[in-house]
């Protein structure tokens, strides 16, 4: 018996040692967060019959939403999903956005006037919490007009930790050059987890499909994207329209 635990003692040290060894920081998704300002994604599909009427609701209702909290942006997509709008909502904590949920519930206004119109118009509904990334800043795009691109990665487990650097160099080998109007980047902190949202602006679709030829030409775009894809799952692209009623626009 004593031979029996004598030659378990080595055994249960190596595995000691081998689990201390673990890279922990790859499951790591780096510093905490440290703005409490986060963003709300909605993506809303809508009847094919009832988008124009949507739309046209919206764009005369849309007051009565803006006046509990900050609307960012409103978008139609044309490429990328049919019969489908995008929004973005801005908000200080999660207990200001409890608060404007509950004053929703409230507003006979809203209910009466919009919501009980809209909602059977829809299909289905989404949404998602998101953070700006510790490098981007909301902009606002050069001029009105134009075309926005959402372009959004599911990005390999382990966080910016892993992946934040390169997906970092990857983004701005793009910006710099001119190859898109950087908006924003976002971190999914609800939703899909390991997802990265890229808000782009370019003056029009066919100047983005130029500069999407130009950036694949360009040697170091080439490179940050490669050593970016090695931590990319998906990738799926959106091409949107902003909405009259729309601050980005």
């Amino acid at each position: 018996m004593l031979k029996l635990f004598g030659s378990l003692r080595p055994a249960a040290a190596l595995l000691r040692t081998a689990s201390a060894a673990q890279p922990s920081a790859c499951l790591s998704t780096g510093p905490q967060q440290e703005q409490r300002t986060f963003y709300e994604f909605r993506t809303y599909s809508i009847r094919p019959d009832q988008n124009a009427a949507f739309l046209k609701l919206t764009n005369e209702k849309i007051h009565l939403r803006t006046k509990h909290s900050e609307l960012i942006g409103y978008w139609s997509v044309e490429y990328g999903g049919l019969n489908q709008v995008f929004h973005v909502w801005k908000y200080d904590s999660y207990s200001q956005r409890a608060a404007v949920r509950a004053a929703l519930a409230q507003d006979p206004s809203w209910i009466s006037e919009y919501i009980s119109k809209a909602l059977p118009m829809l299909t289905s509904q989404h949404n998602e919490v998101n953070y700006l990334v510790p490098w981007s800043r909301l902009k606002s795009p050069p001029q009105q007009g134009g075309v926005y691109e959402l372009a959004s990665f599911q990005m390999r487990p382990g966080g910016p930790a892993v992946w934040g650097s390169a997906f970092q160099a990857s983004m701005l080998s793009h910006d710099f050059p001119g190859y898109g109007k950087l908006l924003g980047a976002f971190h999914s902190e609800f939703g899909l987890l390991n997802r990265v949202h890229v808000l782009w602006w370019f003056e029009s679709a066919d100047h983005r499909a130029e500069f999407r030829h130009k950036a694949h030409t360009d040697a170091r775009v080439v490179a940050a994207v490669r050593s970016s894809v090695v931590h990319l799952d998906s990738q799926e692209n959106q091409l949107m329209f902003p909405c009259p009623f729309s601050p980005m626009k």
